[in-house]
């Protein structure tokens, strides 16, 4: 992920600021180069293979940067290498590596997310549900286009067939969206004003649908003049466009940009296209993404011949607690499962999905601290209304109690006191830090988990998949390096396994921080140093009586 370019591999690239990355690439292109060396031979010696890795970080150009490097071998235990591994850095979307292992841990790989629908009535011999009709979140990111091959129209099937199987028809109420589970700012703790309108700083809610935000084609007009067209995936009138685009010549500027204000739901467009180009293709993110929840709920249900007469309604931790005391309480009327989780992890890992990231740590604090051990998985043991935030100590948020989980877990973990510094579950905080050595124990203790293979298996893989389908190709690593990628502003940092050319199986971290070079240069150097693991023709020496964790 990459903050002052606006891009992803995830999702969709934002404004890339070309003209700079083109002036200073082309000033320094005798210093840099634009792929990581590839070498023509493997280095057959332990001493010859951190000879090249020291003398790569030790380039001039890295003379006001840091670089925190480990690596060792999971075959021996041996540190084949390190370089200010006990160092705190940002780690930008390496901290997905923890958010996902602590899921992973504590709920399982199967395990699934539960919604539940509540309702003041059972529906009628005509199928009329007399009252409101409560939609129950808890952080499901499965109501997603890209869960369903990338259609929009399938997203919210799993509800609309729970009240189709229950016989609803109409709702003579309201459509309350109860997203109430999660206590706490709808984002994560240090992330930055100017992220939020980007996908990437998408807004968290326990109802969450399309990533919390809508997929824009902006058109160039017919003729000369004209303002471009703006299509919205799914269809929906959710947010309103002021439309300051104007197709230019074919010759003209192709440029368009987004604006979404704070707390709105007004995106200004503006920028030109030219005559007869191709669309440009962005995205924007949605303020108050429940009550989209709602709105696309109330959509789909109308395509299904399901009528909801009364308002849309939305309840987040502050409302719900506002809420009047009601005789008649909310009696389950279904509630349903999506994907498991390791469907969940794989599409938060490949693409660094921040959004999922959150909501895996906010799901997880939340499940292991309700007092009730009914509300930990489903309220349809005894039909009563839905738990409440409020339930949790007064003045923690869901954010802290993950938290205090992760702190459990690394203490499980083998990992020191002091060595992981998150306040978020993404990376995309700047204010996150951690060290190599707390990486590396990670992975060494993820190696022998009984998960293992589904936390292998969800990190990207070098010229195959992910935000690494582009990297490494043509080197030794493609194919035989899985990693977590991360990139902030002055930050780039990989770490997760790889196989050297002799088998030996080695877990890494490599992290660059307050490196300014030129456009993916940073990410070229800590390629580079990827490569040469992959390389690794010799052996590490075998270690004795070796404790395994």
């Amino acid at each position: 992920m990459i903050v002052p370019f606006r891009y992803s591999f995830g999702r969709i690239s934002q404004r890339l600021g070309w003209q700079l990355s083109v002036v200073l690439l082309f000033s320094s292109v005798c210093l840099y180069s634009a792929s990581p060396p590839k070498s023509t031979e493997a280095v057959d010696t332990l001493q010859n293979f951190q000879a090249r890795l020291k003398s790569h970080i030790a380039q001039p150009r890295f003379s006001q940067a840091i670089w925190g490097v480990k690596v060792i071998s999971l075959d021996t235990g041996k540190t084949l290498f390190e370089h200010n591994a006990d160092k705190l850095l940002k780690p930008a979307s390496n901290a997905k590596l923890y958010s996902g292992a602590l899921a992973l841990d504590r709920l399982g790989p199967s395990y699934r997310f539960k919604t539940s629908l509540y309702a003041t009535s059972r529906p009628d011999g005509e199928g009329t549900l007399k009252g409101n009709l409560i939609v129950y979140g808890r952080g499901d990111p499965c109501f997603a286009a890209r869960f369903n091959d990338g259609n929009y129209e399938r997203s919210l099937d799993p509800i609309v067939n729970a009240l189709l199987n229950k016989g609803v028809k109409r709702i003579d109420g309201d459509l309350v969206g109860d997203e109430s589970f999660f206590r706490g700012a709808p984002f994560g703790a240090g992330w930055t004003w100017d992220d939020l309108q980007y996908y990437y700083g998408a807004g968290v809610s326990a109802l969450t649908v399309e990533d919390n935000v809508l997929d824009l084609t902006v058109r160039p007009g017919t003729k000369l003049g004209d303002p471009c067209e703006i299509a919205v995936s799914p269809a929906t009138a959710f947010l309103n466009f002021v439309n300051q685009t104007k197709t230019e010549s074919k010759a003209g500027k192709r440029s368009v940009e987004l604006y979404r204000p704070l707390a709105q739901n007004t995106v200004f467009v503006s920028g030109t296209l030219p005559l007869g180009s191709s669309n440009h293709i962005d995205a924007v993110a949605v303020h108050r993404p429940s009550e989209l929840f709602v709105t696309l709920l109330k959509d789909a249900l109308a395509k299904k011949g399901i009528k909801v007469s009364g308002r849309l309604r939305t309840l987040d931790w502050i409302e719900r607690g506002k809420e009047p005391a009601d005789a008649s309480k909310p009696e389950l009327l279904a509630d349903f499962e999506t994907r498991p989780l390791r469907e969940v992890l794989a599409k938060m890992m490949k693409p660094s999905q921040n959004l999922y990231a959150q909501l895996l740590l906010l799901h997880t604090g939340a499940i292991g601290a309700f007092t009730n051990p009914r509300d930990k998985a489903s309220d349809s043991a005894s039909g009563g209304a839905p738990p409440s935030a409020h339930d949790l100590q007064t003045g923690v948020t869901t954010e802290d109690l993950g938290l205090m989980e992760l702190k459990k877990f690394l203490k499980e973990a083998g990992i020191n006191d002091g060595e992981v510094l998150l306040e978020e579950g993404s990376g995309l905080s700047r204010a996150g830090l951690l060290t190599p050595n707390a990486t590396v124990q990670l992975l060494k203790f993820m190696h022998r988990h009984k998960y293992a293979d589904v936390f292998r298996d969800s990190l990207p893989i070098a010229s195959v998949d992910g935000t690494l389908r582009n990297r490494m190709k043509e080197t030794k690593a493609a194919g035989q390096l899985r990693a977590k990628t991360g990139r902030l502003r002055y930050v780039d940092t990989l770490s997760g396994y790889a196989n050297s050319a002799t088998g030996e199986q080695l877990a890494f971290s490599i992290m660059l921080n307050n490196y300014a070079g030129p456009a993916n240069s940073g990410r070229d150097a800590v390629d580079a140093l990827a490569v040469m693991l992959a390389e690794f023709g010799g052996k590490s020496a075998r270690q004795l009586n070796l404790r395994r964790r």
